[in-house]
């Protein structure tokens, strides 16, 4: 029993140090943000010996350069609608593909598992000429539309359905709900814990992707806020490391205060959706 326990408290002291190890980074990122800018070019100490909030201040002020509120203001718009756009689009098209008798679904879904297999890089350059031949490079619509759908979450949702009985469907039916009604009433509440660990994953994916962004963007008042603080790394804020972590800071939160408050019902989507 002693054994046992000893083993235990040495597995939780291991796990602990290894999570410290990771979140390293962040810490320094965080501390640095409030260090000034003399001290975080000549100083490696973690902790800063005079705390400031300049490097907010210098972000957030009205004649701030860097439009950081901007960024993510466009962060904003194109996770939120194109995270619908893949749940909207995918929830129709499994349901298509597992319950309609539709001519050829079988092809579409073969279609689907073959999409799967193509790496994004694939695609990036004939998307970016296809924007660019109808005039739009710099606007929302290359940054929303390359995520209005998710084979994944697709074949998922398919899969799902695959498992899951009819009889409340029929039942439904024969009490006179349309196709749409069952979809609504029915399904989607079967298929919640999918749609939920598909919209987590979805976000958190468009929050952070950064190379089909840098390439449709170019204009500041157009970047997202990975594009955008990239960008500062190559510009007069690399040397002010402390404005930069703040930026990173203000960048990194948001997705972060996500996947905390989800956290706990997106564990239990996986175990109940049965996804590994």
């Amino acid at each position: 029993m002693k054994k046992s326990k000893s083993k235990n408290i040495l597995i939780l002291l291991l796990a602990t140090l290894l999570a410290l190890l990771f979140l390293l980074p962040l810490i320094f990122m965080v501390l640095t943000s409030f260090k000034a800018l003399g001290e975080a070019m000549s100083t490696s100490s973690l902790l800063p010996k005079t705390w400031t909030l300049e490097n907010y201040k210098s972000i957030f002020g009205i004649t701030a350069d860097v439009p950081v509120l901007r960024w993510l203001l466009n962060t904003a718009i194109v996770t939120a609608i194109g995270t619908l756009l893949v749940v909207f689009v995918d929830v129709l098209a499994a349901y298509s593909i597992a319950r309609l008798n539709l001519p050829g679904k079988r092809f579409f879904f073969l279609v689907v598992v073959a999409a799967l297999t193509v790496p994004t890089i694939v695609t990036l350059f004939p998307m970016f000429y296809l924007f660019r031949q109808f005039n739009l490079i710099d606007t929302y619509a290359p940054l929303i539309l390359v995520y209005s759908a998710n084979t994944m979450g697709v074949f998922l949702i398919y899969s799902f359905l695959r498992g899951f009985p009819k009889d409340l469907e029929e039942a439904a039916i024969i009490d006179g709900a349309s196709l749409w009604q069952v979809l609504r009433f029915v399904i989607f509440p079967a298929i919640r814990p999918v749609v939920a660990t598909l919209s987590v994953l979805t976000f958190l994916t468009i929050y952070n992707d950064f190379l089909w962004p840098s390439v449709v963007t170019s204009a500041d008042e157009m970047k997202t806020v990975t594009v955008g603080v990239a960008n500062l790394v190559q510009g007069s804020n690399f040397v002010n490391p402390g404005r930069m972590m703040a930026a990173t800071v203000v960048a990194t939160l948001p997705a972060l205060i996500l996947f905390v408050a989800a956290n706990r019902y997106f564990v239990r989507s996986v175990i109940s959706s049965g996804i590994k």
